[in-house]
């Protein structure tokens, strides 16, 4: 089994240089690791060209800045040869073990891909929020899905696939933001099956500042929306309906119920606020064990404030993506933190 690790990525200088170490540090390397190189104009492709990865990583290079992920993936896909490719980014870095344990993975015939287990790295607050959702989402929400058949996306930070299942079922539409949505939906739709591993580990950047965890939330609850609108069909099947219609449709219930009760009854909006404050609470205690972090222990706080970030973000691309058909499809290049 040919593996090849690809990776697509736009400006990365402060963070690649950490993230290459990590892809050639593997108890079982990858045979051929492939970056695209979205015509950076920072030192990216002169860190790539170090005595350290020159001759181990294959760098091309679009002939101009294409402005999507996929469009950088679909030009990158024509030079892969391994029978599996792992995806990834430039700011992520892969734990010694992630791609043994993708191979062991696909030494099962049935599995088309694999999502992996994505954590936060540490900085500050507003990055052990995101650590809090991560551990809760893959340990709950995600676990339930891979039973119920319908993980709901395989993470572009974490991914894995059978070369020729991709080649020939998974064509690049470029028309929504979150392709690896996208992705995931198709082989749903195709009945390839996905498996979730949670030992098959990467540690990936999160937003710092909150204009930078707002232009995040915005793509992925953008994409989201766009791919219910491209994908609606899927729910036709009672585990995908059951596992959409309870982020979809309880999301904007939700986020409209968050601005509404305060307005129409305060005390009201005090005593749900106050048990959503002790749910997260007792969540709080369950992923600090889990990730074995006791700085999550102190998420509640920030959490009600970041509950209305999120509930606003939802809503507005609600409204510009699935009732105005307002598309974003630039590639956003957040901020980043150089890796020690």
């Amino acid at each position: 089994m040919r593996i090849t690790l690809f990776i697509p990525c736009h400006n990365e200088a402060q963070a690649i240089r950490q993230s290459a170490r990590s892809w050639l540090n593997q108890t079982r390397p990858a045979d051929e690791i492939i970056v695209v190189d979205d015509s950076s104009t920072d030192a990216t492709p002169l860190i790539l060209r170090e005595p350290e990865f020159a001759g181990k990583i294959t760098v091309v290079r679009t002939p101009r800045n294409l402005g999507n992920k996929s469009h950088a993936q679909e030009f990158g896909l024509q030079f892969v040869t391994g029978d599996i490719f792992v995806t990834s980014d430039g700011d992520t870095l892969l734990a010694p073990d992630f791609i043994e344990r993708i191979e062991k993975d696909f030494e099962n015939p049935t599995v088309a891909a694999v999502g992996g287990y994505v954590k936060s790295l540490k900085y500050n607050w507003l990055t052990r929020h995101r650590a809090f959702e991560y551990s809760i989402g893959q340990n709950l929400h995600k676990l339930a899905q891979s039973y119920l058949g319908f993980m709901f996306v395989i993470p572009g930070a974490a991914g894995a696939f059978r070369t020729h299942v991709f080649r020939e079922y998974l064509s690049f539409d470029h028309d929504t933001i979150t392709e690896d949505l996208d992705f995931t939906y198709k082989l749903h739709k195709n009945g390839f099956k996905i498996l979730f591993d949670r030992n098959a580990i990467v540690y990936t950047q999160d937003p710092a500042t909150i204009r930078c965890y707002f232009l995040q939330m915005q793509r992925w609850f953008g994409g989201g929306w766009q791919n219910l609108r491209k994908h609606y069909s899927i729910a036709s099947f009672p585990p995908q309906a059951l596992e959409l219609s309870l982020m979809y449709i309880e999301g904007v219930v939700y986020s409209v119920l968050a601005f509404l009760i305060p307005i129409l009854n305060i005390r009201l909006a005090g005593n749900i606020l106050l048990l959503i404050f002790s749910t997260a609470s007792v969540l709080s205690v369950f992923a600090a064990i889990r990730e074995k972090r006791l700085d999550m222990l102190l998420v509640p706080f920030p959490y009600l404030f970041l509950l209305y970030v999120n509930a606003y973000v939802f809503l507005e691309q609600f409204v510009k993506e699935f009732i105005f058909h307002k598309r974003q499809n630039v590639w956003i290049s957040p901020k980043r933190l150089t890796l020690a």
